[in-house]
């Protein structure tokens, strides 16, 4: 990773850089433009260490990256080629316990994403067998089925019981350790790399996106094709966040590259 760049693209992946179809084709010239002025592009992200490595690998990227919604970083040591790792929550066998307490408790059953049948998953995400056998290769996050909006107010309430906390996503909800988010994984990889002073371009689109966008210095919602994600209105309204011109890559692309012509 470039230790010079006074800037790094921190980027959550469904729905932001990828459409509904996992596409990512209009973004690729500026990963390419990004890739020759040495910026990192750091995927920050719902998916598990499997689905990001594969991810990177097809796109050509090197650079640390997060996953299970900021529950663990990982990394390529510049010394040996070995992949290190920093881990800021609970196991995923513990948290599964908890998602069952907390069903009791709201009386609704939360189905978690590794209990569906392959053919459940493929209905839900569109993903192929390799595809799936990636997703839940899990180890510090739940995803579940959404649940309605009244049962999901109801957990919100009860996390604190649990330190736990619950981030709403387009397809899933993801119950992790509350010591775990994405703004906090960004936070340990800058001290971990001694790069406190490097500034954080996000880019995100739904509720578990919020900690990021909340922690970056420059903050950008993408939109979905019927507009913004409600939880990240406010920022927008507020002028914390600025709201892309396009859904997903082409959004992506776009914004990346006017912030590119001004720094």
């Amino acid at each position: 990773m470039p230790n010079d760049s006074k800037y790094w693209i921190v980027t959550d992946l469904d729905g932001t850089l990828m459409d509904e179809n996992y596409d990512i084709s209009p973004a690729k010239k500026t990963l390419s433009l990004l890739a020759d002025l040495s910026i990192p592009v750091i995927p920050c992200t719902s998916k598990t260490a499997s689905e990001v490595r594969y991810f990177r690998q097809e796109n050509g990227l090197f650079d640390p990256y997060i996953v299970e919604n900021g529950a663990a970083v990982y990394g390529i040591s510049n010394n040996d080629s070995s992949e290190w790792e920093l881990i800021l929550g609970k196991s995923y066998l513990e948290l599964k316990i908890i998602l069952s307490n907390l069903s009791n408790e709201v009386g609704y059953r939360l189905i978690p994403l590794n209990d569906l049948s392959n053919e459940e998953i493929f209905d839900l995400t569109g993903l192929s067998n390799n595809e799936i056998i990636r997703a839940l290769d899990r180890h510090w996050s739940v995803p579940f089925l959404n649940p309605p909006d009244e049962i999901f107010d109801k957990l919100i309430t009860l996390c604190n019981n649990y330190n736990v906390h619950i981030f709403k996503g387009n397809r899933m909800s993801h119950l992790l350790s509350n010591l775990s988010h994405k703004g906090e994984a960004v936070n340990k990889l800058k001290l971990y790399l001694n790069k406190e002073d490097v500034n954080i371009i996000a880019l995100g689109d739904s509720q578990n996106d919020l900690p990021l966008l909340e922690y970056a210095d420059i903050s950008i919602v993408i939109p979905g094709r019927n507009g913004p994600n409600k939880y990240l209105q406010s920022g927008i309204d507020n002028g914390l966040f600025r709201l892309a011109n396009a859904p997903h890559a082409k959004g992506w692309s776009n914004s990346i590259e006017e912030i590119l012509k001004n720094i």
